[in-house]
C-alpha cells in the first residue's frame, strides 16, 4: 500500500462489529483534520441508535459524521445509494480542506465503493413476487444452479440478496456475479485499515455490547420505533437485535435469552465480515487486541506518511 502524500486519498477503516471502528475513526479524523462518512449498514437508520451501538455526539468529539440518521426507519436504502452519496460527499468534505474518512463494517455498502458495483436492471413486479413467495430453501437450490458463485457468497437467510440475485438472472439471462465482476471501484486512492482483534477479547466485547444495550433501553426504543413504522415489513427490521427485541416485548423471549441470540448472531456476523476483508490484499491488517484507539492512529499514521496541513496536534 502506498503512502498518501496528497489530499485526493480516501482513508478507510473497516472490520468487523465491535472491532473499535469508531474510535480509531474518530482519532484518525482529529489527527488528520478529517470528516467521517459512515459506512455501517444500520446507522443510517433514523432512531435505531441503541441496538447499532451508534455513535453518539459525544463519542464523535466534534468530528462531523455523514450518513448516519440519514434514511426514516420505514424507508429503504441500497448500496448503489451510498456510493451515489459517497460520490457526492467527497468534493464537498475536500473543498473544506479536510480528509474522507470512510469507516464501517458493511460489506456490501464498503464493496460498492472499494470493489465496484454494476447498475442492474429495475425491479420486476412479477418476477419479484414469484420470487417472494418460495421458500428459502428453493432459492437457495435455483442460485446454486444458475449461479454457484453468488450462491456461495450469499447466506442462505438472506432472502434479499438471493431474490435480487434470481430477479437479475431471470430478467437479464446473466449470472449477478458475472455483472458484478465486470463493476469498477471509484477512482479515488484509498488508503485502507482493516481492525481485527483476538477471538475470545472480540466476542467478549461483542457480549458486553449487547449487554449495555439491554441496560440502556434496547427494548423501549424498538417499542416506539414501532409506533413509527418499524415492522417485519421493513429494511431496518433485519438489523440483529431488532427481531429478537421484538419477540422480549411480544413476552415470547427473555432477556437473558435475547442477550444470547443476540451474541451469536452478532459474532456470526463478524465472522463473516471478517472473511470478507480478508480477500482483500489492499488492507492494512490492524490488531486491536489490548491497545488504544490512540496507539492505533499512531501505527497507522507512521505506516501511511499522511500529509495532512491543518491537522490538530494531538499526536500522543
Amino acid at each position: 500500500m502506498e503512502p498518501a502524500g496528497d489530499r485526493a486519498s480516501v482513508l478507510v477503516i473497516l472490520g468487523p462489529t465491535a472491532a473499535g471502528k469508531t474510535a480509531v475513526a474518530v482519532e484518525l479524523a482529529l489527527r488528520v483534520g478529517g470528516e467521517v462518512i459512515s459506512a455501517d449498514s444500520r446507522a443510517f437508520f433514523c432512531g435505531l441508535n441503541i441496538l447499532t451501538d451508534k455513535p453518539g455526539l459525544e463519542e464523535r468529539r466534534g468530528i462531523p459524521h455523514h450518513l448516519i440518521d440519514c434514511v426514516p426507519i420505514d424507508g429503504t436504502y441500497d448500496a448503489m445509494a451510498f456510493r451515489a452519496d459517497v460520490v457526492r460527499l467527497l468534493p464537498e468534505i475536500r473543498a473544506r480542506g479536510r480528509m474522507p474518512i470512510v469507516a464501517g463494517g458493511g460489506t456490501l455498502y464498503l464493496g460498492a465503493i472499494l470493489r465496484g458495483i454494476f447498475d442492474g436492471p429495475e425491479r420486476d413486479p412479477d418476477v419479484r413476487a414469484a420470487l417472494e413467495g418460495r421458500p428459502s430453501a428453493s432459492l437457495v437450490d435455483e442460485l446454486s444452479r444458475v449461479d454457484p458463485d453468488a450462491a456461495a457468497r450469499i447466506h442462505p437467510n438472506d432472502r434479499l440478496r438471493m431474490i435480487r440475485a434470481l430477479e437479475v438472472f431471470r430478467t437479464t439471462g446473466r449470472p449477478i456475479s458475472r455483472w458484478q465482476a465486470e463493476a469498477v471501484p471509484l477512482p479515488e486512492r484509498f488508503l485502507i485499515a482493516g481492525l481485527t482483534r483476538a477471538r475470545d477479547e472480540h466476542r467478549r466485547a461483542i457480549e458486553e455490547r449487547v449487554r449495555r444495550m439491554v441496560t440502556r433501553g434496547a427494548f423501549a426504543e424498538i417499542a416506539a420505533l414501532a409506533k413509527m413504522g418499524l415492522s417485519p415489513d421493513v429494511q431496518a427490521y433485519r438489523t440483529v437485535g431488532v427481531p429478537e427485541a421484538f419477540e422480549v416485548l411480544n413476552g415470547r423471549l427473555s432477556e437473558a435469552e435475547f442477550v444470547e441470540t443476540v451474541t451469536r448472531k452478532t459474532w456470526q456476523l463478524a465472522r463473516r465480515q471478517t472473511a470478507w476483508f480478508r480477500r482483500d490484499r489492499d488492507v492494512h491488517g490492524l490488531d486491536m487486541t489490548e491497545t488504544t484507539a490512540a496507539r492505533a492512529v499512531d501505527e497507522l499514521l507512521d505506516r501511511w506518511e499522511l500529509v495532512t496541513p491543518g491537522a490538530t496536534e494531538e499526536r500522543r
